[in-house]
């Protein structure tokens, strides 16, 4: 994602000019100067190692829908799709960390708490197909990494986290907001590591340089995941209190928390233009570490860059490349929930 920047640490010791230089020459820039959010894009990953987390990802996606198809609250099916919506035009903004480096959301702490470990898998994969596909946000060969990384390994820990904190704390309301923070932290870190491992195993980068690299600036980039987790909930908790909180009276609808959640959405795409024009964690390791010119750039280009095509005005271009993308995440939600009421609904022989 891309951010209003926040700097939070100075803690990496080569002197940020001449990181920020380096960054100038990597990165693809975009309105305002900031830098391409960077998913795992082709190159980085050897083709095995590409083709068998394409497997993994195709597998357990596959068993989330049939599970979301079967299990899921049906208060909660209108809510994947403004979930979706909200965390896409959330990645696109990137908040500055350190030494001229940045993070963004990843969102999966957030729509694992409040949907639920299968639908958020289905959320995120949403979000990080489309980002690749429409977007060339991460490649299309990784995607498959990208998807396990994200929508899988990131949910996963998010929820074994956020309810091992819970029970620790014997279920105390103040537990959602900081067992937030937890979970937001651990989904960033574990994925970052795990990246890194999938980088090593490619011999793209040596397992000694690559796991610290990734696990120290995704430690840094944590605080920020947590730190938007944890106000995201407690503005639920606030408005909501029953989406969080078992036992809670269920408010009568949710039309409110569609139009809330599409105004949100709708608001961060605006700010986007605005985000920290510092690399991501993962494109500044690959420019430290050397391995930056392995990238591949997508063999087609629908809107690249998040920059609209045909407008002029690169801010504007930028700002409607977000809500294309968040409108089209939300219509794709909207037909996975309305494909499982349709056989809720058909009548039995």
């Amino acid at each position: 994602m891309k951010g209003v920047t926040i700097s939070m640490f100075d803690v990496l010791s080569e002197p940020q000019t001449v990181v920020a230089a380096k960054a100038v020459l990597v990165s693809r820039p975009l309105p305002g100067g900031q830098a391409t959010p960077m998913h795992i894009p082709d190159g980085f990953l050897s083709t095995p190692v590409a083709l068998l987390l394409w497997l993994v990802a195709i597998v357990a996606v596959a068993y989330a829908l049939r599970r979301v198809n079967r299990d899921l609250d049906e208060r909660k099916v209108p809510l994947m799709g403004v979930m979706a919506a909200t965390i896409f035009a959330g990645q696109m903004l990137n908040f500055s960390v350190t030494g001229g480096t940045s993070g963004h959301l990843l969102g999966a702490a957030l729509a694992v708490i409040v949907l639920g470990p299968w639908a958020a898998i289905l959320v995120l994969t949403c979000v990080v197909g489309t980002q690749a596909l429409l977007f060339q946000d991460g490649g299309l060969l990784a995607l498959g990494a990208n998807i396990v990384n994200m929508a899988l390994v990131g949910v996963a820990v998010a929820y074994a986290a956020y309810w091992a904190f819970r029970r620790l704390t014997a279920g105390k309301t103040w537990s959602v907001v900081v067992g937030g923070f937890v979970a937001g932290w651990l989904s960033i870190v574990i994925a970052a590591l795990l990246a890194a491992l999938q980088l090593a195993a490619s011999g793209t980068s040596p397992a000694n340089v690559a796991v610290p690299a990734m696990g120290g600036i995704h430690m840094l980039i944590g605080v920020g995941e947590g730190l938007i987790t944890a106000g995201a909930l407690a503005l639920l908790l606030a408005a909501r209190r029953d989406l969080l909180v078992a036992g809670q009276v269920q408010a009568a609808n949710n039309k409110g928390l569609w139009v809330g959640g599409m105004l949100v959405a709708i608001l961060l795409a605006v700010l986007s233009p605005y985000a920290s024009a510092h690399p991501d964690g993962l494109e500044w390791v690959a420019e430290q570490r050397g391995f930056i010119d392995t990238a591949r750039s997508a063999p087609f280009s629908i809107i690249p860059d998040y920059v609209f095509p045909g407008i002029s005005n690169e801010r504007v271009a930028t700002i409607v490349a977000g809500i294309v993308g968040l409108v089209i995440v939300f219509v794709v939600m909207l037909l996975v929930t309305a494909s499982r009421r349709r056989r809720e609904s058909a009548p039995t022989l």
